[in-house]
This record gives C-alpha cells, structure tokens and sequence, in this order.
C-alpha cells in the first residue's frame, strides 16, 4: 500500500479531516493499491471534462476487483460516496462527487483473454479502446463502438456511459457488445452479471443476498411498470440516458442485467471487469468529403448518404475547420480542401472488397451530383490521403474548445441530442433558431448518421446572466427534442447536466421506476448519487464559478492566453488562465501516438500528465498567497516529471504550454527554497561546454572513472548509468575561425548560423556540414557563437539569467547582421527557443520581436538551394537504395514541424524516409542526465523509439535533429543517429 501524504486545507472542517484520516487508515490497512488523500491529488480528480467541479475526500486507485470492494465496503461504513473513474472524459459531470474516486485506469487495464475463435476479449475496466483494438488487430478484429476518444477512453468508462461514436449507424453501442460483467455491489460484494435463462434466474433469485434481490425485485419493478416502459422511453434508438428497463422489458425468456448496467454511470454497480464482443474489422475504408456552402446544405445531404450503407457520416462546420487551420497539428487538412466551405460531410466506406466500396463512392457522387448537393466531393481512397482528414475530424472537441477566450468556453449541456435523421434539418434549423434568440454562437458538429450533433454554445459560467441563460436554453432543447421523439442523452450520458431533467423526459412513473432500481441497487446511496435520478440543479457545482478571484502574482515570462491578455501589471490571473485553459478533456492520456504526454505513458499517473500538472498550478495559483503556493514541495512532485518537450503547446488542442508554466513554477520555488547546485551547473552548459572542448582530450576523463561517476551522483545527481557527452578540442568555433576563406559565389546574402551550446563543442561535424553547405548554395555565413540563447537556464527555472542571455543574444544578433538576414541552427531547442521562449522572456523587446521573425530552419535554405539548382547531391552517394528512418525533435514538432526536415531528405537521391511516429526520446537535455529521472527517461524511450530502431536492418540509415535524441538513441540501441545536413554533405560530397 502507497499512501501520498499532504496536507489538507486548514478551512476543511475538523469532522471532514477526521473523517478523511480515519477512512485513509482503514484503506491503507485493507488495500494493496494506493491512497492519496492530499489536497492537491484531490483537486486533479475535482474535474473530468465536463462544466462541473467537485473536491472528491480521497481518491483510491486499485490493483485488483478485491481493492474495488475493499474500497466500497469502507467507504459504506463511513457514509461517504463512491464514484468510479476511467479516463475522467466525462462531458456531463458523471465521474466527479464529493465521496472516494476510484482511478481503475492506472492499475487495472490489462487485457486477461483474447478469444480470436468466439470473438470476444476479457478485459479490466481500465483497459483503453484503442489498447484493445491494437490487441485485437492481428486477428482482424476491433471492439464496434468507435469514439473519437479512443486513444484514452477506457472500456469501464465505456460501459458506464454507453459510449457508441462514428460507427454506431453500423456498430450500436457500447451495451450492444457486452455480454458479462465483473461487478462489485454497493454492498461490497463481488458477483458476475450475464445472460441468463428463467430457471437460472430463479435459482439466483432465492439467494439471500444483495445479487438475490436483484434477480428478485427487478422484474417486478419491470412487471408494475410495464406501461410507463413501453411509452416513456423517447422513440429514437441511440439512448445514453436513464437505466434500461426498457431491455429488460422486451426479453420475455432471458434476463440480461450486463445489459441493463451499462449506461449506469456508475449509480448501480462498479464494473472491475468485462467480457466483450468484437467484431470484424474492415480492411479497407474509403472516404468521401462533401463541401458545402452551409451546415443546412451538409445535413441535407445525409438522406442520400443514408441511401448508400456507409459505416459513417459526419459533420464538421466552418468553426473548426477555421480551427484546424491555427495548429500545426491539423494544418495539412487545408491543402486537401477544396475552395472554403462553410461545412464538411465526412463519408466512410468501410470493407473488405475494394471493388464494392468504390462502387459505393461512386454511387454517393453521383447521387449528390444528380440531386446539386454541395460543390465539391473529396475521394480519400488510400490511409495516407485519409489521414489528416481522419485526424481533424477526431479532434473536433477538443478543436472547439480552443476556442475558448478566458472563462469564455463552448459549454457541452445541449450538446448530446438525437433525432432520427430524417427530422435532422429541421431540427436543425430551429435548434439554431433558439440560440440565436439567446444570442449564443456554437460549433456544429458530430454523426449525422444517427441524428447526433454535439453543439456547444459559447458561455461565460462565471457571469450569472450566462448560468441563467443556459438553464433556459437546456430547457428549451430539451422539450424541441421531445417533439421529435428524440433522447436528451444520445452517448454522453447524463452526468450532472442532464439529469436533473429525467423526471420530465420519462414522465414520474417510469421515472419513479428508476429511482426504485437506484434504492434497490444501492439503498444507502452509495455508488455515485445524484447522478441519474435524484440529481441536483445542473447549475450547481459549476467549475469556473467556484473558482476565487486570483490574487496578485508578478511573472517573469508572459503569459498570452485569448482573452486574458498577458496580465495585469502585477501579473494578476495571466498565468492562473494560461493553466486554466485546459478543460480536461484527456489527450496528454493517450498512449501508441503522438508525443503528448510522455511521462504519463511512462508512469500511467494522472498527476504525470499535462491536465494533472494544469490543474495543480490552478490549485497553487487560486490560493490567497500564490508566490508561497508555487514553492509547495508536493506542488513540484507533480511538475517534476515534466520532461518540457513542449507537445502540450501543439498536442493539445488548447495549447496549454507546461514547459513555460514550469519554468515560472520553478522560478518562484527557487525564490522561496533557493537553486539547486545541479541546476546552476545545468544552467551554466555553454560555459562548461566550452571549458570542456577546450581542455579536451583531459575533460573526457572523468566521464570515464567510475568513482568519479559516483561521486557526481552523490553530490549532484548525474547518473552513472548514463555516458556524458564526449568534448572535441576543434570545436566548430575554432575550425571556422581558422579555416581558408570559401571560394564559392555569394548569391543570397548573408545568413547568420547559431553556434548552439552543444552541437559545437560536441558534435562540430554538424555546424561544419550546415556551414560548408549553406556556402555552396551562395550564402555568406556568420557565425554567431559568443553568446548562449538561454535554453537550459530556462528549463532549470533561471529565468531571470534567460532574460539577460535573450537580451544579449537578440542585441547582438540586431546590431551585427542585416536587416532581414535569416538566423538559422542545426540544434532545433537552441534555435526554437529564439522564436518561442525570447518573446514570453522580453514581450515588448523590439530586438527580440525582430530576431524571432528571421528565425528559419537551415533545411528550409537548403530545399530552396536544391531546388533552384544551387546545392546538386550526387545520384552515386553511398546512400543511395538506403532508407532513412527520421526521429524529429519534439520542439520542432511543436513549434514549426517536421515538414521541411523530411522535404530535406526525400531530396536526397535514391532513398527512402520513413518518419517514425515514436514520440518523445526520453532524454530531453538534462532531464535524463539526473539520477532521479533517469528511469523514466529510459522507459519513455522504450515505449516506441528504441523498439522502432532496433527493428531496424543495419544497413538502415537513422536520422535525428536533437543532440538530446542523438545521445538517447545511442544509449538506448547502440544505434549512431545523424543530423540531416550531414547526411546532406556526404551527398554532395562523397564519391
């Protein structure tokens, strides 16, 4: 047993505290898993992805179903409420409450069988969709429900929201594909929910338990209530809402309550485990994208669609297609559209026989073309054309929500309503028509196949008139959808938003009916309450509203956030909003792709990932002394393994930036505790780097002693484990001070190389190729090595030292090179941080605004000398028939992409680039330098770098642009990885 100790907050009252010490002992002493009941693990599961926020009395997070029951069983005899969590993605507030959390996703996601014969898997509630559908993938198999989510939700979370997605048309939902269920009860017992015939029902019935009730009074409950059944539940199929009496009721012979659980929300029973169905998986898709001048004209278009048997259809609308267009991440879906449609219907094909999918893309073509639907169809017919449109329309959510301007948030409360799809444009319409009375702007988007379109109107829940304002729209949509026999809750559940409205969507008999399931389940309202039935106002617990004003705190960086501007003078709430822009909706979860978050695919621990770290520093910065609140011991446990590769700033749709809220955090910990001696050493690089080229060959000794290794690790905290960097005594200053003079012509001016901190003392072959190059293609080179950008004292928290090294710099940089000249750099964090970190540094530095605007990847130089014919690599090079597998550098990613890299080398004759999707290396500078980090950073390079490389033949060339990603591969699989612009030179050079 793991117990997190913290303090709670001293305006807790003394009964809550004893309360919450007294439960802590009894789970510690009865669990194998851990208990965290500190104030600041408290605040990360106090929200999920929804409006609401809830400070849970402790959170649990169990190994095993016998942990689970431990855990309900002594929150039963303390009184004090239990809610199950997966991912925490939840829209409508389901996975937030005041009672126990139980986190299932850390621990238990294993996958215990996987049955290719039967079709169906075994799996632990924790287990992510996207997890089990790489399992089943080998076997041509997949788990049906599709959610855009599926790279962090988890099956548990699946089946107590009856979760469906883009493929429900053909698929369902998540109650479709389960067929038994592990559960613990509110009374702490364990029992297996499933199919089971009359005679079996009966036997189960005459047990003397809480499972006997239930195969008991159930059908009783079903027997008196059939009629309200049979007219309460809304006519359209696609149902998130309410327990499924409904199921129960038309099976005569067979009594199902696996079934009947999902969709529960947790109110019934906890699932530990599941026994699900798989289904075929397609082998082909194709895809065919309408563009329209209106959402109205896109929806038009589903009948037709309809008509064709697709696997999906989805709508996308001017307001995220506008979105895509700002991040990197999405960018590339504007080069496949065509002119600049207000809507999108996306159209999948899915199948086996290629033939027949075609002929269903011509089919819908033609008939859109027949009946002047939109103005143009997009064929995607191969993965690499299907991509980025595949990754925008996931992302859709979280595309919206970087809408968000301050407290101003596209608010999920109306946006879950279902009609059947023949009344959608109508519906449509007059949906439109009420937030248009209201005045309220929304996204449109979502599956037009089912009639479900997640609109989100913007709202401030921090002005009162909006919280008004909302209920009356909640209101209002919920009786337009009953016109049209449509659900309230299509597949996001109804959590705290909706369910206070259940008594008026069922009518107080079938309503009454569930709220006897809810007392005969868990007659001590245990499990979740106020969820369902029972509910609360849904504008109670409103999360902005709760939030206190934020009191004073003067930043050294800027924090531009949309809507809050960089602050006021003092600094009041500018870095609170940056951290506050994050509305939880789980991407830094994800696990398989991408590069957001590394540490939480290393450690699996919420307070590892980007929402974890954003929700802590909005705890630290709410607090009456936030500077003091920055220097809490526990705050920078949850900071501390941040590794600042900057893909939250790209990843994530709202563009939290951890790396630069770190470095402030830091900052101020530093004020209050004082700086590390590693982190002034750290901080000091260019320094030591040259003092350690200068007295090279001696300097590399050390590295190579044992004892001293040991002693570094004893007194600074530089691992053994890990090689140190091998010093050069010709460093690229010294070679290009001493070097003949080039004989080639000067064609395009003067260009200004970055000698960066490492590069030049480590690794001067790399400056040598990139200035030798940039030469032949007609530049005059200046190179610019007197002075540091301020990197490493950046991410070490000396901020104060980045600001006089971003001074120097852009001062030296201004007065000694032409007007417009370009900057570039081989070392992509060196480079990256002129355009990036200088400007959050030195916002209003004329200099600075200057230097970062000439900023330019030396690849980008180097495609435009090839392609102008200045730069010609030999067709011979000993590269050629070779393939190139690429590992870009996360700052890179984040910041400009890799685009010009790969260019870079597809121009290189006769290879093949492959570019690894592998995500961070791990190294990330110093970070896998320190003892205390370097685990994690050998972990994060083994969940898909190291096993990439290795797979690798050895005639196989591998490319890296990071000194950091250099060092980790070679460390991580004994694999030499080269900069581009060397493999450029020996193109152009070798014979």
């Amino acid at each position: 047993m793991t117990i997190t100790r913290g303090e709670r907050p001293a305006h807790e009252s003394a009964e809550n505290q004893e309360l919450a010490r007294t439960l802590q002992r009894d789970l510690a002493r009865d669990l194998d898993g851990e208990v965290q009941f500190d104030d600041y693990t408290r605040q990360l599961f106090a929200r999920d992805a929804s409006m609401y926020a809830i400070t849970p009395l402790g959170v649990v997070f169990p190994r095993n179903a016998d942990d689970v029951a431990a855990a309900v069983a002594a929150a039963a005899a303390h009184q004090v409420s239990v809610v199950p969590r997966g991912a925490g993605t939840s829209l409508a507030g389901q996975t937030v409450g005041p009672g126990l959390v139980l986190d299932l996703s850390r621990y238990m996601n294993n996958i215990v069988e996987l049955d290719a014969g039967s079709g169906t898997a075994l799996v632990e509630a924790g287990v992510v969709q996207d997890q089990l559908n790489r399992a089943a993938s080998p076997w041509g198999l997949m788990f049906g429900p599709d959610t855009s989510t599926s790279n962090r939700a988890t099956i548990g979370g699946m089946i107590g929201n009856n979760s469906a997605g883009s493929g429900s048309v053909r698929h369902g939902m998540t109650i479709d594909h389960v067929r038994e269920l592990d559960v613990v009860l509110s009374d702490a017992s364990r029992v297996r929910l499933d199919r089971v015939d009359e005679a079996t029902r009966a036997d189960r019935a005459a047990r003397p338990t809480l499972e006997g009730a239930l195969y008991r009074e159930l059908p009783e409950i079903v027997r008196a209530n059939y009629a309200a059944i049979a007219d309460g539940f809304p006519a359209h199929w696609r149902r998130a809402c309410g327990y499924r009496l409904d199921r129960l009721a038309r099976e005569d012979t067979v009594f199902d309550l696996a079934k009947f659980v999902v969709g529960s929300e947790g109110t019934l029973a906890v699932a530990t485990s599941a026994l699900v169905d798989l289904v075929p998986k397609p082998s082909r898709t194709v895809i065919a994208v309408g563009h329209f001048t209106s959402v109205a004209g896109a929806i038009d278009a589903t009948q037709d669609a309809l008509a064709c048997d697709p696997a999906a259809v989805e709508l996308m609308d001017r307001t995220i297609l506008d979105l895509s267009r700002r991040k990197i991440e999405y960018a590339s879906l504007g080069d496949l559209l065509n002119g600049d449609p207000e809507a999108l219907l996306f159209v999948s094909f899915s199948g086996d026989d290629e033939a027949e999918l075609l002929g269903q893309l011509k089919r819908l073509t033609g008939m859109w073309s027949r009946n002047g639907h939109g103005y143009h169809t997009l064929r995607a017919v191969t993965p690499a054309q299907q991509a980025s449109l595949l990754k925008v329309r996931k992302a859709g959510l979280g595309l919206l929500m970087a809408a968000s301007e301050g407290t101003r948030r596209p608010l999920a409360f109306v946006e879950d309503t279902a009609v059947d799809p023949i009344h959608l444009t109508e519906y449509t319409r007059r949906f439109k028509e009420v937030l248009d009375r209201h005045e309220m702007t929304a996204g449109f988007y979502g599956h037009c196949s089912v009639g479900c379109l997640h609109i989100r109107p913007y709202l401030d829940l921090t002005d009162p008139a909006d919280v008004v304002k909302m209920r009356s729209v909640a209101v209002e949509i919920k009786d337009l959808v009953a016109e049209y026999g449509g659900v309230n809750s299509s597949e996001h559940g109804d959590g705290l938003a909706r369910s206070e409205f259940n008594r008026e969507i069922f009518g107080d008999a079938l309503y009454e009916a569930m709220r006897q399931v809810k007392r005969l389940f868990d007659p001590d309202n245990v499990l979740n309450p106020g969820k369902i039935v029972d509910a609360p106002s849904m504008t109670d617990n409103l999360r902005d509203a709760a939030l206190p004003p934020a009191e004073p705190l003067r930043t050294r960086l800027s924090f531009e956030v949309i809507g809050a501007g960089a602050g006021s003078a003092d600094g009041t709430g500018a870095m609170r909003a940056a951290a506050d822009r994050c509305m939880n909706i789980g991407l830094c979860r994800k696990s398989g792709s991408g590069t957001m978050c590394p540490s939480y695919m290393a450690t699996r621990k919420e307070e590892d990932s980007t929402r974890g770290r954003a929700a802590a520093l909005v705890k630290a910065l709410s607090e009456p002394d936030p500077r003091a609140a920055l220097g809490d011991e526990r705050l920078h446990e949850v900071l501390d393994l941040c590794l600042m590769c900057k893909a939250c700033k790209s990843e994530c749709p709202l563009g939290v930036d951890m790396a630069t809220l770190k470095s402030e955090a830091l900052s101020h910990h530093h004020d209050i505790h004082g700086v590390p001696l590693r982190s002034r050493l750290f901080g000091s690089i260019r320094f030591l780097n040259r003092l350690g080229s200068a007295t090279a060959p001696l300097s590399n000794l050390p590295g190579r002693i044992p004892l001293v290794r040991r002693l570094m690790d004893r007194t600074v905290g530089i691992t053994p484990a890990r090689p140190l960097p091998v010093f050069v005594r010709q460093n690229l200053t010294r070679w290009f001070r001493r070097r003949k003079n080039t004989t080639h012509p000067i064609t395009q001016g003067t260009v200004t190389y970055l000698a960066d901190s490492f590069t030049t003392f480590t690794e001067p072959d790399i400056g040598r190729a990139a200035v030798q190059l940039l030469e032949r293609a007609g530049w005059d080179v200046r190179l610019e090595s007197g002075v540091c950008c301020g990197r490493s004292s950046l991410s070490k928290g000396l901020v104060d030292d980045a600001k006089n090294k971003a001074r120097h710099l852009a001062d030296t940089l201004s007065k000694a090179t032409e007007a417009g000249s370009p900057v570039v750099g081989c070392e992509p964090s060196c480079l990256m941080t002129l355009r990036d970190e200088h400007l959050s540094l030195l916002p209003d530095d004329p200099a600075v605004k200057d230097i970062a605007g000439r900023v330019r990847q030396v690849e980008e130089l180097l495609v435009e000398a090839i392609d102008d014919g200045r730069l010609r690599p030999r067709e011979d090079s000993w590269l050629a028939g070779r393939t190139l597998v690429y590992h870009g550098h996360c700052h890179q990613k984040a910041e400009v992409g890799t685009a010009a890299t790969v260019a870079l080398l597809n121009r290189i004759p006769g290879v093949t680039v492959v570019e690894l999707d592998a995500g961070c290396c791990g190294m990330a500078g110093s970070f896998g330098f320190e003892s205390e980090h370097y685990d994690v950073s050998m972990t994060v390079g083994e969940d898909r770098l190291f096993p990439a490389i290795t797979a690798e033949p050895a005639e196989t060339v591998v490319v890296a642009t990071g000194v950091s990603c250099r060092q980790q591969i070679f460390h991580g699989t004994a694999r030499d990885a080269w900069h581009p612009v060397q493999l450029l030179w020996e193109a152009v050079t070798s014979e």
